[in-house]
């Protein structure tokens, strides 16, 4: 019997669901470029934060989580840009370690840039990792270019971390 990969909006009580996938997920791949303690502080504290998020209300920004046979295993957030008027911005695009490769974060993604569409946006860009090879490959594979922009981010101790920014036409637009 084939994976079964759903995507719906997460709800209130999602937080626990969100923070585990986010935790697990950044601590596999932000966690080994950082310092341990900025490492585990990162890894609690992306447990802890969604609760927080959803009890506010997703006001313009979206956050779709998706399933694979019923199991939790990505979700996004997304929205309008914060640093780029006019475009969508991909926000937050997690998923658990244990579902890598299984097809859910390129379902995930779809429903994203559907909705993305929807809302009447043309473009939508992110920000990675440049010493992200994994998320660099999975977005250039979905139609995602590096736009030349770059920025550090500072996790608060050791070295600041390169992110680039890649963006995509949205399909159907």
């Amino acid at each position: 019997m084939p994976d079964a990969i759903t995507v719906h909006p997460a709800e209130p009580g999602d937080g626990d669901i969100l923070g585990e996938i986010h935790a697990l997920s950044w601590g596999v791949s932000h966690g080994p470029l950082c310092s341990p303690k900025v490492a585990a502080a990162g890894i609690e504290e992306r447990r802890t934060k969604w609760h927080g998020i959803l009890a506010e209300g997703v006001g313009t920004d979206t956050i779709l989580l998706a399933r694979l046979n019923e199991r939790p295993g990505a979700f996004a957030r997304f929205g309008a840009s914060t640093s780029r008027p006019g475009l969508a911005e991909i926000h937050t695009f997690f998923a658990h370690p244990d579902v890598w490769g299984s097809g859910i974060a390129m379902a995930l993604l779809t429903a994203v840039l559907d909705r993305v569409r929807d809302a009447g946006y043309d473009d939508v860009h992110l920000w990675t990792l440049r010493d992200s090879a994994q998320a660099r490959r999975f977005y250039a594979k979905n139609g995602f270019a590096e736009t030349g922009r770059t920025h550090d981010h500072d996790f608060g101790e050791g070295p600041p971390l390169a992110l680039v920014e890649l963006e995509r036409a949205v399909p159907g637009r």
